[in-house]
Parts: structure tokens; C-alpha cells; sequence
């Protein structure tokens, strides 16, 4: 017999799939309320800096907003649902529409003056400068 950690994500998985088979079915997937939601985020970190990239594929640039304040990155704006398609057309709705916030706290050690961000093919990349004294420096051993 195997013993397995305990932990709580996988009945919270469990009853995510057992309520999505639940409410599968075509009267509730149009019905989808657009509210809140928050996209997908990965978090890289290298020698000289942070690097956080969020999933936004069909959100314009001039929908989105980035702030950095109090050592808190804040990433939000909204994605539209489009209005020219004929309710009696659709089908399936599964992409979350309306407005979304994540926040991140910041170490430290990032230097808030030199943030950069990018966004190309629906990824939005932040970039996070460490500050000289965080990066690491080579020692000649004499």
C-alpha cells in the first residue's frame, strides 16, 4: 500500500470537474455571466530580473493597465465580448469576458523605475529589473 500526501487542490479538482459535468449542457453555457476573471500568469526570474508574462489573447493594448505601486504590481483592464455576433448563433461560450485585476507583490530587490512591458500574439511581458546590488557578481579568488 502507497500513502499519499493529503492535500486540498485535489478535491477542490474533483469537485471542479464534477460541477462542470454537472452544468454541462447548452442552456447554461450562453447564459455565462461576464464578470470577473483573472488570466493566466507565469513568473520567471533571472540573473538581472523578474519576468512576468499574462495570458491576454483577444485584449487590446489600450485595454490594458499596468501600475506599480507600494511595491505591488498590479496588471488589469478588460476583454469585450463582441457584440456583432447574434445571440440565436451561439453555441458554446467558454472564454471569460468583462474585467479582471491580479495583483503581485513585489521583492524588495526590483528597481520600480525601470519596469518594461511588452505585448505580442496575446502575451503581455513584464519585465521587473533587479537592482545592481541584487545581481550577482563574480569573485576572483586571488
Amino acid at each position: 500500500m502507497t500513502l499519499m500526501r493529503w492535500t486540498p487542490w485535489n478535491e477542490l479538482e474533483s469537485m471542479n470537474r464534477q460541477l462542470s459535468r454537472l452544468l454541462d449542457g447548452d442552456h447554461f453555457d450562453v447564459a455565462r455571466d461576464a464578470g470577473q476573471w483573472a488570466p493566466s500568469v507565469d513568473i520567471k526570474e533571472t540573473d538581472d530580473a523578474l519576468l512576468v508574462q499574462a495570458e491576454l489573447s483577444g485584449i487590446e493594448k489600450k485595454d490594458v493597465h499596468l501600475e506599480v505601486k507600494d511595491g505591488v504590481l498590479t496588471l488589469s483592464g478588460e476583454r469585450r465580448y463582441e457584440k456583432d455576433v447574434k445571440e440565436e448563433n451561439v453555441h458554446r461560450v467558454e472564454r471569460a469576458y468583462g474585467q479582471f485585476s491580479r495583483s503581485f507583490s513585489l521583492p524588495s530587490n526590483v528597481d520600480a523605475e525601470k519596469v518594461e512591458a511588452t505585448m505580442k500574439d496575446g502575451v503581455l511581458e513584464v519585465r521587473l529589473p533587479k537592482r545592481e546590488s541584487a545581481k550577482p557578481k563574480s569573485i576572483a579568488i586571488h
